[in-house]
């Protein structure tokens, strides 16, 4: 886990200490599973990438531990958009393959 991301499971959130505050990320653990249901950046910081580095490090702990995620937060979901190295990561999301030009081949 990034050094400055805490997971605190008791809470049911990760939690990044910020100049402002702590970001965190509200979560509850299915089998196999992380669901992401709420994220907050403390007021002063919003806009300023911090959530962005909060839902980074957070997919990348689910990596590391070898589980999918529910993105139920909007925001996650929009990180996860602009970011498709994380898609495989989502819950339910079909395996990417690379494309190939025969499969672009149009079927009548």
């Amino acid at each position: 886990m990034p050094a400055q991301l805490r997971d605190e499971p008791a809470r049911g959130r990760f939690e990044l200490d910020t100049e402002a505050g702590v970001a965190f990320a509200r979560y509850r653990l299915a089998p196999g599973v992380l669901e992401v249901f709420h994220t907050e950046v403390p007021v002063r910081l919003r806009g300023r990438s911090v959530g962005a580095a909060l839902v980074r490090a957070v997919l990348e702990e689910a990596r590391r531990r070898g589980l999918k995620v529910d993105p139920q937060c909007s925001f996650v979901r929009a990180f996860i958009a602009r970011n498709p190295q994380y898609a495989d990561l989502v819950a339910g999301a079909a395996p990417r393959e690379p494309a190939s030009p025969r499969a672009r081949k149009h079927t009548p």
